[in-house]
Parts: C-alpha cells; structure tokens; sequence
C-alpha cells in the first residue's frame, strides 16, 4: 500500500512516463468512447425513419425502432464490458485496450452501409462491444498505475474526454447537415488509428504482471465474483449501476427525440430541428465538464460514496422538476445545465469500482457489474418509451427521473473503495 506521506508529496512531474502513457492512452479511448457514443443519438429519429421508407420522423413505429436500435447497442455495451474484462485478465489491459478500439471503429464505420433498421441494430451492436470494454480495461489500467492522490481528478479528467468526444460528434453532425445522417457514421472510423500507438507505446502494469505470474495459472473465473466477500460487491455494485444508468440513459436518447417532436419544433426544417439538438446537446455536455471536476473535489472532500449518493439525489430532484409538466425547448434549455452538472458523478465510478475488486477480476468484476447495468438500461430505455405519446416523450423522461432516488440510498450502502 502507498505511503501517505509520500503520496502527499506527489506532483504531476513525478508521475512516471508509464503512468502518462496510460493515462493518455485511456483518454484518448474515453474520448472517442464519446464520439461513438452519440453519433447515433444524433440521427437517430432522421436515419431510422429513412431506413423504414422514408416514414415522417413522428410516427410511432419510428420511435420504437429507433430505441429498439438503441436499446441493442446498450445491450451490446454490457456484454462487451464482461467478455473484454475477462480478455483484459487474461491478455492485459494493454492489449485489451487495442482490441476494444478497434472493435468500436470498425462497426461504427459499417453502420453507414446499413440498408434496413435491423443492419443498423446489428452494427450498432458489434460496436458497443468495444465501447463497454473499453470502459472497464481502461479503468482498471489507470487504478493500476496512477497514485491514489490524483484518481478523483484523474476521473475528472477522462469524463471530460467522454464529454469532448461528444462535442465532437456534435461538431461533425453540424458539419455534415447537409448530408444524409449515413455519412456521420464514417467519422466513427478515426479511432482506428489508435491502437497502432497504443500497442507500441503502453505497456503492462507491473501489478497485472505480478499477479499474472504468481496465479500459477489458476486463475480466479467469473463465477468468483459471487462467492465470498466479493459477492457483497458484486452485488451492490450492479443494483446501483443498472437503475442510474437506466435513468441516464432514459434522458440521454429520450430529451434530443422529445426536443424535435416539441410542439412548437414540429414545423420547422430538419436543419433548424438539428441545430437546437446540437444547442441543448452543447449544453447539456458543457456543464458535464464542469461536474466532472465538482465532483472529483466532492470525492475528495467527503469519500465517493456519499458524493456518488449525493448527486443522485440531486439529478432525481433535476429530472422530476424538468418534466414534471409541459415545457417548451426554451424553459427545457434552462433545465438542461444542471441536469448535465449532475452527469459529473459518473466520473467517479471510474476510479472507485476497479479497486473493490482483486487484481485479477479487476477488469472482469468492474466490467461485469458496470455494464450489467447497460443491459437494464437498454431494456429501460425501450420500456420508458412505451410511456410516450406519438411525438411526445416527457412522460418517458419523467418516469426514468425517478429512478435515481433509489440508485441515491443504495449507493450509501456501497463499500468503501480501497487502495
């Protein structure tokens, strides 16, 4: 264990070329974690419509197959987060972490050549397999390497990568307007020039390599995660991830479908529609960055667990106030910064799950249980919107807000992170 003291004395200039490799590296993942991210939420009603024959964007079967797509690519999340944290023990975060990029470059760039809505399900898909994987390998690659001190910023810190990269989705949707909503797919391809420097440049973490070597190749498996004091963990740890997330997840592809079917919006020109989602998406993700680092300080000043629990109860008071009634876009757009501010605490989890687990279910058991909650949530997000009315979606979003108050008192039973 790190010497207090010592750790008290750290700079940034005495971090090891090691550790901001790593760092760099999980960045740049997280940042294009981002861009794939919201590509499709971007063109999600445009596109889907288009694939159906060209459906007007209202119409209900449009809706639904648009979050059905949705609810895959969370789903494929969540199965990528455990099948690339199991790679990530066996293989290495180094190696893992190219995998995981170049999985999620790969499909996103091949969801432009999707012809029906159920091509677009299926790449979409494939390529949230590297996005959940990426999470938990890079997670556990920077737990392993950078000094406790500096995790509750360092977490701050790749969330604003997550936040960039979907500022620069939105930078390529506004660029490619004029386009059919395909083209924005192929930007997803850029991330694939990563892993040639990834593999060259990170290397192992010496504590995954000591582990490796005194396993003797008997190694924990997955079923590990529910047996012993490890149990407890898993279990909590999945309960809170699946019901926040759902409710994240809700707001994040429900408010941008809600904003264009506004009943003031309807009427205006595909263009005008995609700048004000363009507008609340800035918004929403500026503010992000700036909870990002509140709550690293929030950490830092009263434990991850009461700052995790703490917000959430703010983002249930947030969301329930939002759309508790009918709101035009301008009355949405004053909600929207502190409905992002609160967005900061999934920062947090970043630092605080690898280390609940051991060394070698590392990977595995912060994948698992994370992404565990992806799956809810994409059953979540398809089940909410069965409360939408045809063009209106504040019911959904309503509904989903309430889902943060229990994920806020279950987060104070969490464990305490250790070192």
């Amino acid at each position: 264990m790190t010497d207090n003291r010592a750790q008290s004395n750290e700079t940034l200039r005495s971090l090891s070329p090691q550790q901001w490799k790593t760092g760099i590296a999980a960045w740049l993942g997280w940042m294009f974690d981002g861009l794939e991210l919201h590509l499709y939420t971007l063109v999600a009603l445009p596109f889907v419509a288009q694939l159906l024959g060209g459906l007007p964007t209202t119409d209900p079967s449009v809706g639904r197959h648009a979050s059905i797509i949705q609810g895959a690519f969370l789903l494929g999340w969540a199965f990528g987060g455990a099948f690339f944290g199991r790679i990530g023990d066996r293989l290495g975060r180094s190696r893992a972490l190219s995998l995981t990029v170049l999985t999620y470059a790969v499909f996103t760039g091949m969801s432009f050549f999707a012809q029906t809505w159920w091509h677009l399900m299926i790449f979409r898909f494939l390529a949230a397999l590297g996005v959940g994987g990426e999470w938990a390998v890079g997670a556990s690659l920077l737990s392993e390497t950078w000094p406790r001190k500096w995790r509750p910023w360092i977490a701050a810190v790749l969330q604003c990568g997550v936040n960039i990269g979907i500022l620069m989705a939105v930078g390529a949707h506004k660029l490619l307007g004029n386009q059919e909503p395909r083209y924005l797919f192929l930007v997803g391809v850029i991330p694939a020039l990563l892993v040639f420097w990834i593999r060259r440049a990170v290397p192992e973490t010496h504590e995954w390599k000591t582990a490796k070597k005194e396993s003797n190749q008997h190694e924990p498996g997955i079923a590990e995660l529910f047996h012993g004091s490890v149990r407890r963990v898993t279990l909590f740890t999945m309960i809170v991830c699946a019901i926040s997330l759902t409710a994240h997840w809700a707001f994040m592809f429900w408010h941008a479908q809600h904003l264009r079917n506004l009943p003031e919006v309807t009427a205006w020109s595909p263009e005008q529609k995609n700048h004000l989602v363009g507008v609340a998406m800035f918004v929403v993700i500026g503010s992000s960055i700036v909870g990002n680092f509140f709550s690293g300080w929030l950490a830092r000043r009263i434990g991850y667990r009461a700052a995790i629990g703490g917000t959430f109860f703010v983002y249930f008071a947030v969301m329930v106030g939002a759309y508790c009634v009918p709101r035009d876009h301008h009355a949405l757009l004053c909600w929207f910064p502190v409905i992002g501010f609160c967005q900061g605490v999934f920062g947090l989890f970043t630092m605080y799950l690898p280390p609940l687990f051991p060394t070698l279910l590392r990977t595995t058991g912060a994948g698992f249980c994370y992404n565990i909650g992806r799956a809810v949530s994409a059953v979540g997000v398809i089940f909410f919107g069965l409360f939408s009315k045809v063009g209106d979606h504040r019911l959904a979003l309503y509904y989903a807000g309430f889902l943060f108050l229990p994920a806020a008192i279950i987060s104070f039973l969490m464990p305490k992170v250790k070192d």
